[in-house]
């Protein structure tokens, strides 16, 4: 059985000492431990959230990978010193990393390679924009962008993979994809996965949705078994309103 996954993208928000505060404020109001929270700060960020993080259970991810185990790239971490710093995720092809910085769908493909080689489990993004999704392209955008993102991943890697169905158009708007949309997009991840990697890929993984994500809709997206959980963005920042988006996450479906 999959377990429900709902992460904290933080993006370029929050001092050491501010995510430690967060971290403090959010730890006794999550009471739905049946979800697993994974938190996403800055790289500066990381093994001080890192160590307070274990001691109340919750998991760290970075925000970006480079897929070089190391060498004169400056500005850039390498998974090796993810997982050193405490890191257990990353997330890799966030649409704003593939608009604002031009990264492509091949290096997505690197970057979730080089997460898995060093014991990572890479949370993938994919979606389309408004204007492909109005002609008609959603499907072909989400198949070429996994396709080259899972090129080099085995079968057996499959578990432990997190697909994020971002749709470029909702993320930060307000806007957001309807639940049935969410399940259906997801399934088609699945169906794709199990092309991809092999049958019953996609029933391991674990596929999450994200874009205008906030306590009040989560148990929508979620009541679907296709949907695992979120990636989750400004609704993350403040722990009141992100304990309350966990805490709702599985209300409309039965706990295992």
């Amino acid at each position: 059985m999959r377990r429900p996954v709902i992460a904290a993208n933080w993006k370029m928000n929050k001092s050491s000492e501010e995510a430690e505060a967060f971290l403090d404020a959010f730890a006794p109001l999550w009471t739905d431990r049946s979800v697993e929270v994974v938190i996403c700060p800055s790289f500066v960020s990381l093994e001080r959230v890192a160590r307070a993080a274990s001691a109340v259970g919750l998991a760290v991810g970075a925000q970006d990978v480079y897929w070089e185990p190391q060498g004169a790239f400056t500005g850039e971490v390498s998974a090796e010193m993810l997982v050193k710093a405490g890191c257990a995720y990353v997330v890799v092809g966030h649409s704003e990393r593939r608009k604002l910085f031009n990264e492509l769908d091949q290096d997505v493909g690197n970057k979730a390679h080089s997460a898995l080689l060093r014991g990572l489990s890479p949370v993938i993004c994919v979606g389309e924009t408004m204007d492909e999704r109005r002609a008609g392209l959603t499907e072909e955008v989400v198949e070429r962008q996994l396709r080259l993102a899972v090129r080099s991943v085995q079968r057996e890697q499959a578990s432990r993979l997190v697909i994020a169905y971002e749709p470029v158009w909702a993320i930060g708007t307000g806007v957001t994809a309807t639940p049935s949309d969410a399940a259906l997009v997801s399934r088609e991840i699945r169906s794709l996965l199990d092309r991809f990697l092999g049958p019953g890929a996609g029933e391991e993984a674990r596929v999450q949705y994200g874009g205008s994500v906030k306590a009040g809709n989560i148990a929508g997206f979620m009541e679907s078994l296709e949907v695992d959980g979120a990636l989750v963005g400004g609704a993350s920042l403040d722990p009141a309103q992100f304990a309350d988006l966990v805490n709702n996450s599985l209300s409309l479906r039965e706990k295992e």
